[in-house]
């Protein structure tokens, strides 16, 4: 069964979701993988937009219970091919704009993974925003940790990642968590509608993924540090 469906229409690519709670393993990552490799092969204007086919769910972070026992769910892929750091990298400097429809709580990896969008929009009556690792007994990888800070205020980093602060519409609205919010049934319309309006950008394919970079990447310009996307490349460097 897959798990993600990848629709185009106009310059608009939409991708959905459709793995239950959008749980991170080598399987999803894999298939979100080959939907980006399809995004970039296109030439000229084009933009792309993520949601879940689940009205509960955008993502409710990593599939503990395949990383817990691997061998108890083959289904979800090999974890020593689990590249979703890379995966992550990749997305936060995607050469097209990108915009997140969130539709559903977005928590640990999900949150993650919307924070890797340019643009954010999230549904404005249910779900939150969190990195709850701390709740679970886990630590933040370092990695992961540097995504947080290059994208979030200082203090909406440290209510998210210390605090496990959950974020709903108004209040991620408020704290600059997203970009806008809008109900259930203008969600995926606006999100789409602004995609449209950013696909021009990619005309310039080349210099919108070099500017990501600049931002992201090893040479980041963002307090003069190495970026996030460098980080999540050489996750290896950093202890656990």
């Amino acid at each position: 069964m897959a798990r993600v469906k990848l629709e185009k229409t106009g310059n608009v690519f939409t991708l959905t979701m459709d793995a239950g709670e959008n749980r991170w393993n080598t399987a999803l990552v894999d298939e979100l993988m080959a939907a980006l490799d399809e995004v970039e092969g296109c030439d000229g204007a084009a933009a792309l937009v993520t949601t879940a086919a689940s009205e509960k769910f955008y993502s409710n972070g990593l599939d503990l219970d395949w990383r817990n026992s691997p061998a108890d769910h083959p289904e979800a892929g090999d974890p020593k091919a689990f590249f979703f750091m890379e995966f992550m990298a990749r997305m936060i400097t995607l050469p097209v704009p990108t915009i997140a429809a969130v539709n559903g709580h977005a928590f640990g990896a999900g949150f993650m993974f919307a924070l890797c969008h340019d643009y954010r929009i999230m549904r404005e009556d249910r779900g939150y925003m969190c990195a709850n690792e701390i709740q679970l007994g886990m630590i933040i990888p370092a990695a992961e940790l540097s995504l947080f800070r290059h994208k979030l205020p200082a203090n909406v980093f440290y209510e998210s990642v210390q605090l496990a602060r959950r974020w709903g519409g108004p209040h991620a609205l408020e704290a600059g968590v997203v970009n806008d919010i809008a109900t259930t049934d203008e969600l995926l319309t606006k999100a789409q509608a602004k995609a449209d309006e950013l696909a021009p950008l990619a005309i310039n394919r080349k210099q919108f993924g070099i500017q990501k970079e600049n931002i992201f990447g090893e040479n980041s310009i963002l307090n003069d540090t190495n970026g996030a996307a460098f980080h999540l490349r050489t996750k290896a460097r950093y202890p656990k």
